[in-house]
């Protein structure tokens, strides 16, 4: 059994959700970036009374558990995103959506449109957003100069990021 959490970005949510099933001496399998895999620890479904504590707590932590197909998607989504910008130095040069595509296999255009219909914005906007925020966090954390930064991160050129960087109003 698998259940899907919204609101998980980065290796230190996967590290508090293991902390609140520790806590709740609940056994999984794993645990990545939107989803907690129980395998058959668990059975077909977690006790309603598990259920309830462990959406409490997830929910303490600023998470939540997805139920309806559509967010469960959507969730994917930004999680591929995510794994997309942290695999942008790779030499093997993937567009965005294919990578999508690839990973959820499903029409893109149809990921598109729920993905723009539910959060108001285009999945190449939301993805802009997130190397907009990467460009900052190795602006302030690496030594690296705005160009060596455009090309870790697959821009043509610094002023193609500096445009994306003043589009953002950050």
């Amino acid at each position: 059994m698998k259940i899907y959490i919204k609101n998980m970005v980065c290796h230190r949510c996967c590290l508090a959700v293991a902390e609140v099933l520790k806590t709740l001496e609940l056994a999984y399998l794993s645990i990545d970036l939107g989803v907690i895999d129980f395998a058959d620890y668990q059975g077909d479904k977690l006790s309603d009374a598990n259920h309830t504590l462990l959406l409490q707590a997830l929910e303490n932590l600023g998470f939540a558990i997805l139920s309806d197909n559509k967010s469960k998607i959507i969730e994917q989504i930004k999680r591929l995103c995510l794994l997309h910008l942290q695999q942008q130095t790779q030499t093997e040069k993937q567009t965005l959506s294919q990578f999508i595509h690839t990973g959820i296999q499903r029409d893109y255009n149809y990921l598109s449109q729920l993905f723009s219909s539910v959060e108001g914005i285009t999945i190449e906007g939301y993805f802009i957003s997130l190397r907009v925020e990467k460009v900052k966090e190795m602006l302030f954390y690496e030594e690296l100069s705005l160009s060596e930064i455009a090309y870790k991160l697959g821009y043509s050129s610094v002023a193609h990021l500096c445009g994306q960087f003043k589009k953002q109003r950050v």
